[in-house]
């Protein structure tokens, strides 16, 4: 009965924890359905309230709104990522034209927008704070790019094309995240050449849960497929491997090329309604790059500056191949992670599986709460009381110096079939000061692939893969530490291409020797790692910094291809990409394959003219690390005015205002230059 709905009830639990024991996937529809028409009623009031418009009747009143519907897709969308049957798959489908129009009929409500542009026209900015203000900017900005000024069939015309798109990224997630289990190499004992120990277990434990223990079992996921890559001396499978990694959702059932076309000009469309001549041109109004133009100047600095460099790496690469072979090699993209590892591992004398058995996950674990405590005087204790959507789930309180609450935080290590593939935080609750003053804290759960324990081991992680728990915990520590009046810019609510700064700015520290010391030790032994072994991994690493470089601006061409065509584009996907890439691609394209197609930051994932954000933040963050390393990389001084003044303040403020008034100037390339080991050419981007 709707009646007995968790979420119609308080949930009674300590600081609000999400009570998965009590929820099925039957609530979620009810949930919604009253959730959005409470959002409706509350909407009603707004737009009935016969006072003048003010600030508070109706931008406030507006954000407090959709408190029940924000607590169901709070868990709802979580979910879908993290633990999605096919019954919750179904259940996305039916529920995402339903909201994708409740939405758009709220900022496409001509009463509502009147008291909204009424509000804006006669604010008076020195009546408010710089919160208030950036408030009343976002809220009128929201309804400007939803549509609000469009009258007559323009305005219908949007609303279709927004619930079609809704229905489009929907089905490219879900083609994606059906897709990739569906990829299975089983090897036989006579394919193990090369494998380490740690990849055989890791193996043999897939197989056995798949009910066989005469075979090995790689997969598409992160912790399966890059060791395979990285080290079997089989090029037949890992050329075969790579192939199935890169045909994703070209063909079959979960084909995602005609509807990564649909996307893009659907996005176009909608772009043209708002009078601008692409996608990109209207995304890139509300973020720091403020223009395509800008972007393209940064990627084509930086394609300048490293692209040199790569060529140098390859050339140097495939001259080592060849020498190991003892015959010519021309190196291919299957390749690259197998030549490269044993390369710097002839150069540094340092590869992954050194390193792996001082990197077990729960020490892991405590180095970066560790961190945390250090920089922040955040603490963590293990809740076991709270309950968790899967049962590996681990769950902490969080503190802070004087034991006041900060908030929780949920940790998902592990693959599993209902997950999909890469790491990444969200929140099933945000910060925010609710209507009787108090501040509500976050509960924020951080999703990753790290390799499973297995019988005779516990979970060892990569040195790539410290760097990735460091990364989305530098997400998780932006939103708890939020200190923000509201909760639609509280925390990670800023500008796409400032959203990676905290984040990419936390991975520093992976590759500082006083970090490290400070938990890695040997699983078996407990003997800290050998100075030696530290000396070698910070000797190492620069090493393929160019490569790395070029390939993540391959990714940011092609997405600023896609979302900066002008016309309708009707033709092959696969030369698209090729075109898009062309000037900074490492090797000649491989016939069927393809990155669009399952690329789901920018089609699915809120990443859509936004992938060059990654290099962007990194350019804001390598400067911001400067400024440690002057005071000292735990300085708590300065750690304290990087929370004060960035991590603390969400998307209150525009984002180079905060860095400055953290930094004292604006963000300089220089940093991630020298960290890069790359010559700055001339030229600056800011």
């Amino acid at each position: 009965m709707i009646e007995n709905n968790i979420f119609f009830r308080d949930f009674r639990t300590t600081g609000g924890a999400i009570p998965f024991d009590r929820i099925t996937t039957a609530d979620y529809e009810p949930a919604i359905r009253r959730g959005i028409q409470e959002h409706n009623d509350e909407i009603d009031a707004i737009i009935g309230n016969e006072a003048e418009p003010t600030f508070h009747n109706t931008i406030v009143a507006l954000d407090r709104a959709g408190a029940t519907l924000n607590r169901v897709l709070g868990v709802f969308y979580p979910m879908l990522s993290a633990n999605a049957d096919d019954e919750l798959l179904a259940l996305s489908e039916r529920m995402a034209p339903l909201l994708s129009e409740h939405f758009n009929s709220i900022t496409l409500n001509t009463q509502l927008w009147q008291r909204v542009k009424y509000v804006h026209d006669h604010f008076d900015a020195t009546a408010h704070d710089a919160e208030d203000q950036m408030l009343m900017r976002e809220t009128y900005d929201g309804f400007v790019r939803s549509g609000a000024n469009l009258e007559g069939d323009d305005r219908d015309r949007y609303r279709q094309l927004a619930k079609r798109l809704t229905e489009l990224t929907l089905k490219f997630d879900q083609n994606a995240l059906k897709e990739t289990p569906r990829y299975e190499l089983w090897l036989a004992d006579d394919d193990l050449e090369g494998l380490p120990e740690s990849a055989i277990d890791a193996y043999r434990q897939a197989a056995h849960d798949k009910g066989r223990d005469d075979a090995w079992l790689v997969t598409l996921d992160a912790p399966s497929y890059m060791p395979f890559m990285k080290y079997s001396a089989r090029r037949d499978l890992r050329e075969k491997l790579y192939k199935m990694y890169n045909r994703q959702c070209t063909s079959g059932d979960y084909c995602n090329l005609e509807v990564l076309r649909d996307i893009a000009n659907t996005r176009l469309e909608m772009a043209r309604l708002m009078g601008c001549k692409s996608f990109a041109d209207y995304k890139l109004q509300h973020t720091m790059a403020e223009t395509p133009q800008a972007v393209y100047d940064m990627l084509h600095q930086l394609r300048d500056a490293y692209l040199p460099v790569e060529r140098s790496e390859m050339q140097r690469l495939t001259a080592f191949a060849s020498q190991v072979e003892g015959k010519p090699v021309d190196i291919l993209p299957w390749d690259y992670a197998y030549y490269s590892n044993k390369e710097k591992d002839s150069m540094f004398d340092i590869n992954d599986e050194l390193l792996r058995p001082y990197f077990e996950l729960g020490r892991v674990t405590q180095g970066v709460f560790g961190f945390a405590t250090r920089m922040y005087g955040l603490r963590f204790v293990a809740n076991h009381d709270a309950q968790v959507f899967y049962p590996d789930v681990e769950v902490y309180d969080v503190t802070d110096e004087d034991g006041k609450t900060v908030g929780m935080l949920y940790l998902d290590f592990f693959p599993r079939p209902t997950k999909q593939s890469g790491a990444w935080m969200t929140s099933f609750r945000e910060q925010y000061i609710d209507d009787n003053g108090n501040d509500v804290r976050p509960l924020v759960t951080l999703t990753m692939n790290f390799t499973r324990p297995t019988d005779t081991k516990p979970s060892l992680l990569t040195i790539r893969e410290v760097e990735t728990f460091m990364h989305e915990f530098g997400h998780a520590l932006h939103q708890l530490l939020s200190r923000c009046k509201y909760q639609s810019l509280s925390g990670t609510n800023v500008y796409r291409d400032f959203v990676e700064v905290p984040s990419q700015f936390n991975e520093n520290y992976v590759y500082e020797r006083e970090f490290l010391d400070s938990f890695a030790c040997h699983y078996q032994t407990g003997e800290r790692v050998p100075q030696a072994l530290i000396d070698r991994l910070l000797a190492s690493s620069q090493y393929g910094a160019a490569y790395a470089c070029v390939r993540q601006l391959g990714f940011g061409f092609i997405d600023m291809a896609w979302h900066s065509i002008t016309e309708p584009y009707d033709g092959d996907v696969f030369d698209f990409e090729q075109d898009a890439a062309r000037e900074v691609q490492a090797f000649e394209p491989i016939d069927g394959c393809i990155i669009s197609s399952h690329f789901t930051h920018i089609f699915s994932g809120g990443y859509a003219a936004g992938y060059y954000g990654y290099k962007w933040a990194e350019m804001i963050e390598c400067d911001a690390f400067d400024q440690f390393k002057q005071h000292g990389i735990f300085d708590r001084e300065t750690a304290r005015s990087w929370a004060d003044h960035v991590l603390s303040r969400g998307g209150t403020e525009a984002p180079m205002t905060l860095y400055k008034r953290f930094r004292g100037h604006e963000p300089r390339i220089e940093a991630m230059m020298r960290r890069d080991g790359i010559k700055l050419s001339s030229g600056r981007n800011h």
